[in-house]
């Protein structure tokens, strides 16, 4: 097999690299998350985003919300999900008093 596979299997290499040395660093160590490329029709799209930006939260942070509700309601989310992941900025501390 050669190695002429296209610029697409070049990245896949690149990211498997990159993924590797993320990995191998110390701590503990997180399962890497998953990418899925989802079809939605345009109208279907805008109101998730919409929702999303009502509840301050990405398009994407809004269906994984949704999908694990969903599991969750099913009965059918795995019993060892962590959480769902916080981004953003840390939340204010309430200032010290100066007694």
């Amino acid at each position: 097999m050669s190695d002429d596979a296209g610029p697409e299997r070049a990245d896949a290499a690149a990211e498997d690299r990159a993924a590797g040395a993320r990995n191998s660093a110390p701590g503990p160590r997180r399962e890497a998350r998953k990418q899925v490329l989802l079809r939605l029709d345009p109208k279907v799209y805008d109101a998730l985003a919409r929702w999303a930006s009502d509840e301050l939260r990405s398009t994407n942070a809004q269906i994984e919300f949704l999908l694990r509700t969903s599991l969750s309601d099913a009965g059918r989310l795995p019993r060892h999900t962590g959480p769902l992941p916080r981004r953003g900025r840390p939340p204010k501390r309430p200032p010290e008093d100066e007694n």
